[in-house]
């Protein structure tokens, strides 16, 4: 029972430092990464796909991203995705090929996403103690159905702790990692 627990809480808390990752990784740094409109949709034949599916996407250089649309008909529905997404970013198109020029972060944006990035972390580091919470909750309700002894509840209650502690410092690790990129000219 003990372990289920343990291992079930273990699961869910990697899955919110690997959200918070994934949220991060959207994030516009200044430098070119095809995650940044990895969640654009596109209308495509009236249903909307993901931009990845209907174009290639590829990093020209640190601040240029390329588009290339599979079919030539698809290049302006791309450009009116691309405009309605919240990027900030003008797409330039050439022929059948899309351009996103990224503009150097200014100072104060940078200080304003690192703060973004810090909020997101609190918020991950938030899911990380719920979970620990409802965990300790079903290690109560097992001592007060008398499944387990006192030594085992304090034995799993410092195990879920030790637990708790190892992914926020991981959700740490990631929150400064992202700042660091971020204020980095």
């Amino acid at each position: 029972m003990l372990n289920e627990i343990q291992k079930d809480s273990r699961q869910r808390m990697g899955k919110s430092v690997e959200s918070l990752r994934h949220d991060l990784q959207r994030l516009r740094t200044g430098r070119a990464s095809t995650a940044l409109v990895e969640g654009i949709k596109v209308s495509y034949y009236g249903s909307d796909m993901p931009i990845t599916q209907v174009a290639s996407v590829a990093v020209a250089d640190a601040r240029t991203l390329t588009i290339a649309p599979w079919e030539k008909n698809l290049v302006a529905a791309v450009e009116k995705a691309l405009l309605g997404s919240d990027l900030g970013v003008t797409p330039t198109t050439t022929g059948t090929v899309i351009r996103l020029n990224l503009p150097p972060l200014t100072e104060e944006r940078r200080k304003e996403l690192a703060k973004h990035v810090s909020n997101e972390g609190e918020n991950a580091k938030i899911a990380v103690r719920n979970i620990r919470r409802d965990a300790l909750h079903q290690i109560k309700e097992l001592l007060k159905n008398k499944d387990i002894s006192e030594d085992d509840e304090h034995r799993a209650e410092d195990e879920m702790q030790k637990q708790t502690d190892h992914f926020v410092t991981e959700v740490d690790g990631v929150v400064k990692a992202k700042e660091d990129e971020l204020m980095a000219v």
